[in-house]
């Protein structure tokens, strides 16, 4: 049987890490920046972990 391909859209949103976790990024940076606070603008830019069965379905599509 061949090998499994990456899915190329999850490869591109998602990061592994050495420990094996999935990171992604949060959701509602894209625009409107200005009303909202920085406080939220700062914590809105770090990447998170996956958890649940998103990361199950991301771990399929990378093959992993």
């Amino acid at each position: 049987m061949p090998k499994m391909k990456t899915h190329r859209g999850a490869a591109k949103r998602f990061k592994v890490t050495g420990t094996g976790k999935l990171l992604r990024r949060k959701a509602y940076r894209g625009h409107l920046m200005e009303k909202k606070t920085s406080a939220r603008a700062r914590r809105l830019g770090r990447e998170t972990e996956l958890t649940g069965g998103d990361r199950a379905q991301a771990r399929k599509l990378l093959g992993r």
